[in-house]
């Protein structure tokens, strides 16, 4: 039954793996303890989370490989359960750097193998141990990288089942694809993507090209100032969801989640509290009606929440 379970709540790949449809995300800001993020990964896997979204940036793998490799021991999960994302930070995009940064993580993590490397964003930076190399004048110093070069030697490490992109535009997205005598072709690409940003046409252009899109910042509410403006309007306090969350007796959060999911995209719920943690949980035992999908799809503004403070 579990299996089964697993199988209609996942996604397959193009390359063949299965992806469970709704990921826990983990980044929280500086002032949040490390600790957090450990605690809150175990409460996810009680709960019924298998797909877990980390990155190297976030700071806090050896927290994340500690929860899972305990709950591992108390029987809750086998490995091969967990669905684990890394990411390849912007200063190792030079092709000799990549296996040695997926090694790092993988030490943190005291794991043998992620199930999925992705490239965090397309933005080369200045390699080295600064996350965020910068200048006297306090500017990100770049670096030129051809993306298609990082992006050959990801899988080639023998140390992820898959690969994928996150922030990429469908200009970048092309530039991989039409890369002469492409090897391994992206799994999927993780965007910005919520009701206020439905990318309903990069969603279809994805789909076309058998790219699954994964949303971040489905539910618009960590709210970190390094990342987005105060001023932002609050996605859940918007009247549609709220009256739609009402109707199926649910929480505007649990609508956001159920409409990506009912739209194919695989989406991630990022929350550090137990309560919402259990709450993202429960999208699978309701449906939204075309009439409450088009009323959602009505929000999109093409708003982004994310905005990159360098």
């Amino acid at each position: 039954v579990v299996m089964e379970l697993k199988q209609s709540h996942s996604v397959r790949l193009n390359d063949g793996h299965l992806m469970p449809m709704l990921g826990f995300g983990t980044y929280a800001p500086d002032h949040t303890p490390k600790s957090k993020a450990g605690e809150a990964t175990k409460v996810a896997i009680d709960v019924g989370f298998r797909h877990i979204d980390a990155a190297f940036f976030y700071q806090n793998e050896e927290e994340l490989g500690k929860a899972i490799r305990e709950k591992i021991a108390d029987g809750t999960v086998k490995r091969e359960d967990i669905f684990y994302t890394t990411k390849l930070w912007t200063t190792f995009f030079r092709p000799e750097l990549v296996r040695p940064a997926l090694e790092r993580s993988l030490k943190k993590l005291q794991l043998d193998y992620v199930d999925l490397f992705i490239i965090h964003n397309p933005l080369a930076m200045k390699s080295g141990e600064e996350l965020l190399p910068k200048d006297a004048s306090g500017n990100i110093i770049f670096d030129t990288v051809d993306l298609r070069d990082t992006w050959e030697v990801c899988l080639d490490a023998g140390l992820t089942k898959s690969i994928g992109l996150s922030n990429f535009n469908r200009k970048l997205l092309e530039l991989i694809l039409n890369k002469p005598g492409l090897k391994y072709k992206p799994t999927f690409n993780q965007v910005e993507c919520h009701p206020y940003l439905n990318q309903s046409k990069f969603l279809e252009f994805c789909k076309s090209k058998d790219i699954v899109l994964v949303a971040y910042s489905a539910l618009a509410s960590h709210r970190d100032p390094n990342w987005m403006d105060p001023d932002s309007p609050y996605l859940l306090e918007e009247p549609t969801l709220k009256s739609i969350a009402k109707k199926h007796n649910r929480s505007p959060g649990q609508v956001v989640l159920r409409y990506q999911l009912q739209w194919g995209v695989v989406v991630l719920a990022k929350s550090f509290s137990e309560k919402r943690i259990r709450e993202n949980f429960q999208v699978f035992d309701f449906e939204l009606t075309p009439e409450d999908m088009q009323a959602i799809d009505g929000l999109n503004r093409n708003f982004r929440y994310a905005k990159l403070q360098l």
